[in-house]
């Protein structure tokens, strides 16, 4: 993989740019169908005549799609290769979010949502193992710039997409998103069919099959942990202003509270990388946020009307295993096989238990009228973290750890 660290030649620095510009331009659209999509909620069903009740269909869908599609990518990247593989998913996205656009009731709007999500999901769990193909020898670098990305999508799509909608209507709002998306699709297919013509031995090969990976407790513990992350991240991210609303808090207040929650998800993409990969063993981020996670829902469990600020700026910090997972799967693993596989068992997993945690914490308290079962549950998670995290952060290698051979 020397070539692409070389900068001497033209070409081999091409190589390297290339796929560079794939990798952000997919990363900085991993949210924003999502977030773009979300603020307009009440205008579209008002448009196309739905309530409440299908608003949940959407947010299951983006978790959902993550799951499933999470844990299907590496096994068509196993036939295709992972270039190919996210070229077909950034193009699903891309077509998904401009039917979207024009559908023209709830029900095409939900099979569109689907198609979208079908390649944002895989996108999530490619993104990782490429980064690894390409810039081994600068993981951290490119490991900060992709989540910092991603966090720059999450922010300035909910930001636009009223005022483009005001300029435009929603269906101009929510299309627009295509753009860059289709400019990712764009810039991976030029890195497929250069990287055919100019090395196809190295940098087109397909991802092999790490034998045992799914028996490894260091798979599983990763998938726990990550696991545990997105379901208090979105567990969060779906009660938190209805937790605060509930208090006393003002329903404009408590969106700005939640949009505070997400200001530290960038903060966390520039130090956590190059502090996990730092690290030895990264145990003590894990125990750091699973505490500043307690404390913040101790806070709004037994006063949630003051300290309000500061109980939200704890578990923003808390979510920082988010990053820390996503630079594991690259630092516990020696080849793209193994981060292939890795990513897409973590996330394609996580995310399904992510499902759990939002669902869960709507019955609990629609069953009590109290939230005193939900924060029973969050903290039940945060334990689960712990144990996870410390087998996770043990230093080895998935590789070494299965003893595998490795087949194409």
């Amino acid at each position: 993989m020397s070539t692409l660290t070389t900068t001497s030649a033209n070409p081999r620095v091409t190589l390297a740019i290339l796929p560079l510009l794939a990798i952000a331009a997919t990363a900085i659209n991993l949210r924003t169908a999502v977030t773009g999509f979300s603020p307009l909620l009440e205008t579209i069903g008002a448009d196309l005549d739905f309530g409440p009740a299908v608003y949940g269909i959407f947010g299951t869908i983006v978790t959902a799609s993550f799951a499933v599609f999470g844990l299907l990518a590496p096994l068509i990247a196993r036939t295709l290769s992972l270039e190919v593989t996210i070229a077909i998913a950034t193009l699903l996205t891309t077509t998904g979010v401009l039917l979207r656009a024009g559908a023209p009731g709830t029900a095409g709007l939900i099979a569109s949502t689907v198609i979208a999500f079908a390649g944002v999901g895989a996108s999530n769990v490619l993104i990782v193992p490429l980064v690894k193909k390409y810039f081994p020898q600068h993981l951290k670098l490119v490991t900060s710039m992709y989540l910092a990305l991603l966090q720059v999508g999450q922010f300035v799509a909910p930001l636009s997409t009223v005022p483009l909608a005001d300029a435009g209507g929603w269906r101009f709002a929510i299309g627009i998103w295509a753009a860059p998306v289709a400019l990712a699709t764009v810039l991976w297919i030029v890195v497929m069919l250069r990287s055919r013509r100019t090395q196809p031995a190295v940098i087109a090969a397909k991802p092999g099959r790490i034998a045992g990976a799914w028996r490894s407790s260091l798979l599983w513990s990763m998938v726990l942990l990550f696991g545990m992350t997105a379901l208090n991240t979105y567990a969060i991210i779906s009660w938190l202003p209805t937790i605060l609303t509930d208090a006393g808090i003002a329903p404009a207040t408590s969106a700005t509270l939640l949009a505070l929650f997400s200001v530290f998800g960038l903060g966390a993409a520039f130090v956590i990388p190059p502090l996990t990969l730092r690290l030895r063993s990264p145990f003590g981020i894990v125990l750091a946020c699973s505490l500043l996670l307690a404390v913040g829902y101790a806070g709004l469990a037994a006063s949630p009307l003051a300290g309000t600020i500061v109980w939200v700026v704890c578990l923003g910090l808390g979510v920082s295993t988010f990053p820390m997972c996503l630079t594991l799967i690259n630092a516990r693993t020696r080849t793209p096989a193994g981060s292939a596989t890795l990513s897409g068992a973590m996330q394609g997993l996580g995310y399904g238990l992510a499902c759990v945690g939002p669902l869960c914490i709507g019955l609990l308290y629609g069953a009590t009228g109290t939230w005193t079962g939900s924060f029973v549950l969050l903290f039940a998670s945060i334990a689960v973290m712990i144990v996870s995290g410390w087998v996770a952060s043990r230093p080895r290698l998935l590789e070494d750890a299965v003893a595998p051979r490795t087949s194409r």
